[in-house]
């Protein structure tokens, strides 16, 4: 999530569909070059259409967190995930939606 990813196409594109644009962004930096960025955790998919309405690609996307940086917690039956970026903040999705932190 709010990390962007560089998509190099072979052909240029025309059109760009996002089906959650809440979920992630696409913008066209060039006519083949896509720039990618997750907006919240979550699925959508991305639609890519040549001058000719031809789908360039199709595809899934899914947003989450890096797993790497993160410390999850446990309380009985509640969980907490922790970004731990250098200072370990409760996610801000979990926060908005009222789940505890340590």
């Amino acid at each position: 999530m709010d990390h962007a990813r560089v998509l190099k196409l072979d052909r240029p594109v025309s059109k760009v569909i996002v089906g959650n644009a809440q979920v992630a962004d696409a913008t066209v930096a060039d006519a083949k070059t896509i720039v990618l960025t997750g907006r919240s955790f979550g699925t959508t998919n991305l639609v890519l259409l040549d001058a000719d309405g031809n789908a360039i690609l199709d595809e899934r996307i899914l947003v989450s967190i890096d797993e790497g940086n993160t410390v999850r917690v446990y309380r009985q039956t509640e969980r907490s995930v922790l970004s731990c970026t250098p200072n370990c903040e409760q996610h801000a999705q979990q926060a908005a939606a009222g789940a505890t932190s340590p």
